[in-house]
């Protein structure tokens, strides 16, 4: 896929944005591209910053739940940065690499599996979760993490199906993973397949 939107020069990006980038090591794609309305990248950037601040789920769940929509929507961007995140949040990289193929791998919990699966659900049009799934969720993690899991999942969709629409693909973060990772069943370009 090539960039539908040119990336743009960064003017006015300032000292504060420039700070945040320093982990990833390079300015992330979105941001040039997007910086066309810096309104919208700021807004953007800083909706990211108001939901990664949440703290009523477990950041292995949402960071699981991200990639799952990641991987089905095929947005290589999120999953290279989200794989490259989960690592830097010290998060089960064994577990994090499998995401892309969770219905095959034996890794996961049974409330793993549910996020995951709320999460894909929640992304096909129109959604198909069930009053069961649902059900299950909400007696494992209870009513504050199921709202923001759910919100979660939501933003999830915002900035993958964002960024696919607008052609932007994988920086090659997730290749100073010390675990390859696993590609979703019939894809190409996610990662490397196990």
């Amino acid at each position: 896929m090539v960039l539908r939107v040119a990336k743009t020069e960064l003017i006015g990006l300032g000292e504060d944005m420039t700070e945040r980038f320093k982990m990833l090591g390079a300015v992330p794609e979105p941001v040039e591209v997007m910086w066309h309305s810096p309104t919208v990248a700021a807004t953007a950037l800083a909706v990211g910053d108001k939901v990664g601040a949440w703290n009523a789920a477990d950041d292995s769940l949402k960071s699981f739940a991200h990639m799952a929509v990641a991987a089905q929507v095929g947005c290589g961007w999120c999953l290279d940065a989200g794989y490259f995140q989960a690592q830097n949040e010290n998060l089960d990289m064994a577990k994090a690499s499998q995401v892309p193929r969770w219905r095959e791998s034996d890794v996961f919990s049974p409330l793993e599996r549910d996020v995951m699966e709320y999460a894909e659900a929640m992304t096909n049009t129109p959604p198909t979760v069930t009053d069961a799934l649902s059900g299950r969720l909400l007696e494992q993690v209870g009513p504050a993490a199921m709202v923001e899991l759910t919100a979660f999942i939501a933003y999830a969709n915002f900035a993958t199906r964002n960024n696919t629409a607008l052609g932007i693909e994988s920086q090659g973060f997730s290749a100073a993973c010390d675990i390859p990772l696993a590609a979703r069943p019939g894809s190409v370009g996610a990662g490397t397949t196990t």
